[in-house]
């Protein structure tokens, strides 16, 4: 019996190829132009895909099922690559039009939340439809990172060379009449014109904060809003419903690059790309409590769901450190690929 050789190289992939696990570690490689799978319990790559280029976010959907990339480029690329999660194979690119700069992301409501930094502005792509169906301007520099809320009646952006962070909030507004309308109107016995009728809209309150914000989050309780502040190195702490600074810490973050909560809202974790620890803070006494050596700096911060690890992408040391959360000790590293930068958890 004759057995091809085209069957048996068919045959060994098909036997190597293995399935995108219920939940999975995704990892961005700025250096190779990939997106990474990861098994989260062997802690081994099982499957990449081209990423587009200049990858920086990454975001899974709901189901699990897509994963969306934004193409940075600082403004260069206006695109946001798709892989699917379940065949490990990359799909076709959305095309932002003038919206360049793809950075921050978020999946909420079925859509995926997106900035774009040079088009000073934010919107949200509907995967069903296939189209960008909403865009906000902010009207400031380097709209970088955002948070949406699961409602979708409020988004926080960092708007890194403006030094400012916007809190845009849904609200009811109701416009007046034209100048010599009727003083009722002329809405008659069927109620108030169009005009005249309360309409959501969007309020925009822009908030001064330290020089070179990037990195933020929002506390667990919904309370306060933390921001890293590169340039100065320090963190910004607003009061989210009164929408001003309450305090700012000495926190000697220099070149700080994210910011995240622990999910019991105990810690705060900040990363570097100017220095070789991942800096842990108390969320209480607003205290550092450890440095914790990393390597050469570090970028991407994500918790794992049951909020036993975090991930950190030590960009220039081209691995992901794993952090136990108790011990706040690195138990850990993962290989996948040169520079990485973004994560995301993907549960289908």
């Amino acid at each position: 019996m004759r057995i091809s050789l085209g069957f048996v190289l068919i045959s060994v992939s098909q036997l190597l190829a293995q399935s995108t696990p219920k939940e999975a570690l995704l990892v961005l490689s700025k250096g190779n132009h990939t997106l990474a799978i990861v098994d989260p319990v062997s802690l081994k790559v099982i499957a990449t895909a081209p990423s587009g280029p200049d990858p920086h976010e990454v975001i899974a959907t709901a189901d699990g099922k897509l994963a969306f990339i934004s193409n940075y480029g600082f403004g260069e690329y206006n695109t946001l690559s798709v892989m699917d999660l379940i065949t490990q194979k990359a799909l076709p690119a959305v095309d932002l039009g003038p919206l360049r700069g793809p950075h921050g992301l978020q999946v909420v409501g079925g859509k995926v939340w997106f900035t774009a930094e040079a088009a000073k502005v934010i919107g949200s792509y509907d995967p069903v439809a296939k189209k960008v169906d909403w865009v906000l301007g902010t009207g400031q520099n380097r709209t970088h990172m955002l948070i949406v809320s699961q409602d979708m009646q409020r988004i926080v952006t960092a708007n890194v060379s403006s030094g400012t962070m916007s809190i845009i909030e849904k609200t009811e507004v109701r416009m007046g009449p034209p100048p010599g309308a009727p003083p009722n109107g002329g809405g008659g016995s069927g109620g108030p014109p169009p005009g005249m009728r309360p309409r959501k809209d969007w309020d925009e309150i822009v908030v001064k904060v330290g020089n070179g914000p990037e990195g933020f989050d929002i506390s667990p309780d919904g309370k306060e809003i933390w921001v890293a502040n590169a340039q100065d190195g320090t963190v910004s702490i607003l009061d989210f419903a009164a929408k001003k600074v309450i305090q700012t810490l000495q926190a000697n973050v220099r070149g700080a690059n994210r910011l995240k909560f622990t999910l019991d809202g105990k810690r705060v974790l900040i990363s570097t790309l100017g220095g070789p620890d991942v800096t842990v803070l108390d969320a209480a006494t607003r205290r550092e409590v450890k440095r914790i050596p990393v390597g050469r700096g570090a970028a991407g911060i994500l918790m794992q769901p049951d909020g036993l690890r975090a991930f950190v992408a030590c960009t220039p040391d081209d691995y992901v450190a794993i952090i136990d959360l108790k011990s706040m000790e690195v138990t850990g590293k993962i290989d996948a690929g040169k520079g990485p930068d973004g994560l995301a958890w993907a549960k289908h």
